[in-house]
C-alpha cells in the first residue's frame, strides 16, 4: 500500500509540473552578521529605510544596493501612487 502512495505522489507531480518559486528581489540587500566571519545577505529589501530596519533589528550588519536588481517587471509598480488632496 505505501508503494502505491509514493507512485501516486510522483506521477501527481509530474503531471502538476512543480517548479521552485522565485523569491522576490528587491532594490536593496540587508548583509547581516550571523556569528563566526558568516554574512547572511537578503536582498527583498524593498526601501532603503526597510533594509536599516533589518540591519538594526539585532543583527550587525549593512545594507548595499542590489547589484541583481533590473528594476520591476513591466506593468507592476514599486510604490503605491497616492491620490493628492485637491488644493482648494
Amino acid at each position: 500500500m505505501p508503494i502505491v502512495l509514493v507512485v501516486t505522489a510522483v506521477v501527481a507531480a509530474m503531471f502538476l509540473d512543480l517548479r521552485e518559486s522565485q523569491a522576490y528581489e528587491g532594490p536593496w540587500c540587508a548583509l547581516s552578521d550571523i556569528g563566526g566571519g558568516v554574512m547572511q545577505e537578503n536582498c527583498s529589501m524593498r526601501t532603503l529605510e526597510m533594509c536599516r530596519q533589518e540591519v538594526i533589528a539585532g543583527n550587525r550588519g549593512f545594507c548595499n544596493p542590489n547589484p541583481r536588481w533590473q528594476g520591476n517587471p513591466p506593468g507592476v509598480r514599486q510604490n503605491p501612487s497616492r491620490r493628492k488632496r485637491p488644493a482648494y
